[in-house]
């Protein structure tokens, strides 16, 4: 099927991927991409409806914990490098339910290096010949190793635990996770990192902030905000709204990815942020902003979509979203600050973000309004 290199990347039917692919797409026509995903509650083919018909993309359904599958992917498509995507990633569903997090972010972690270095390397440090070329010589002495088969893990700023009021996470801070979650992202990284080690094997790990953007799912905190605000319901803040995070508008970690692919040192972990530290308190007030904008409230005028059956409540008589804002119990174990130093990043291989926060989240709003038929409404 595939003449051109071609790449497996896990979970990409979810919020990150999805926005990674058809990017990865244009801008790389000498690339074939297989994308496995299991499509949990949290993955949307309709996400990459955009990629459907490229001949360079190819979509299987299947578990990363399926070795099976995996080595059958790995001999049909001859696979040459691997961006991980795939993980369980809702704090609060993992506090419910940690088993599933252990399960896909360990144990399917694993089972994708395994089958990687096996199908990779003859033994540890030596790859197989048929990855070597007429340049083995020097792909095997280069840090970057550009040449060879490459394992591109996607982790968090999590696995980092939680800052006080000043400081930033390096990619030398020691690892402190605190949820179920982070410490089952914390696990794969190390798992990664044994590999590298261990066996020789060409990897890299990017540790990113909290991404926000279009297609994030509906559980995440800035699609729950717009989404209770347009349907008139109370906007739940956990505890004081003050914890902290860093926001990396999702175009702009896509674009990290790709230089740390491409260009990163092996063996190497790069942190992705966005240099925009807000309190979650600070983010509805801009949302509801935005909304009391884009779509005014007028007092008691109701709100209905056509199209989205959670988005028919009327607004009650307010005036602005934000006298929905309703402050609910703490979630167990919630770090209070994250913060990203990008530094690494920035200085070797030159990534900038090309969003600051006032400029994503305008556009983040606007998808959603499109994608609850808001927008069309208004206009």
């Amino acid at each position: 099927m595939f003449n051109n290199k071609t790449i497996l990347l896990t979970g990409t039917a979810g919020f990150i991927g999805s926005n990674f692919v058809p990017y990865f797409l244009e801008k790389y026509p000498h690339y074939n991409l297989v994308n496995l995903d299991l499509l949990t509650y949290a993955g949307n083919l309709e996400n990459l409806k955009e990629c459907e018909a490229n001949p360079r993309y190819k979509f299987i359904k299947g578990d990363i914990c399926n070795r099976e599958l995996l080595e059958f992917i790995f001999d049909e498509y001859d696979i040459q490098g691997v961006i991980h995507f795939a993980a369980e990633s809702h704090v609060d569903n993992s506090i419910k339910n940690p088993g599933v997090f252990v399960q896909t972010n360990v144990n399917g972690t694993f089972t994708i290096l395994d089958v990687a270095y096996k199908k990779w390397m003859d033994s540890p440090f030596k790859y197989k010949e048929h990855f070597l070329g007429t340049d083995a010589l020097a792909s095997v002495k280069s840090e970057v190793k550009t040449s060879l088969p490459r394992f591109h893990h996607i982790s968090t700023d999590e696995v980092y635990g939680t800052l006080g009021e000043s400081g930033l996470f390096t990619e030398l801070t020691p690892y402190a996770p605190n949820s179920p979650y982070s410490a089952s992202k914390a696990s794969s990284d190390m798992i990664v990192r044994a590999y590298n080690e261990t066996y020789g094997m060409n990897t890299v790990i990017t540790n990113c902030s909290n991404n926000y953007g279009p297609k994030q799912h509906d559980e995440k905190l800035i699609p729950t905000i717009i989404r209770n605000a347009l349907a008139g319901n109370p906007i739940p803040i956990y505890g004081d709204g003050k914890n902290i995070r860093d926001w990396l508008y999702v175009l702009d970690h896509c674009k990290g990815i790709d230089l740390v692919y491409h260009n990163g040192k092996t063996g190497e972990t790069y942190n992705i942020g966005g240099r925009n530290e807000r309190t979650n308190l600070q983010i509805v007030d801009r949302i509801c902003e935005i909304l009391d904008k884009e779509v005014p409230l007028n007092g008691s005028e109701a709100l209905t979509s056509p199209n989205k059956a959670d988005v028919k409540t009327s607004v009650p008589n307010i005036k602005s979203y934000k006298e929905l804002i309703a402050f609910v119990q703490d979630r167990a174990g919630h770090d209070r600050r994250y913060a990203i130093d990008a530094t690494k990043l920035e200085d070797e291989l030159l990534w900038r973000a090309d969003e600051n926060f006032d400029s994503g989240i305008v556009k983040t709003v606007e998808w959603y309004l499109k994608k609850y038929k808001f927008l069309e409404k208004k206009l």
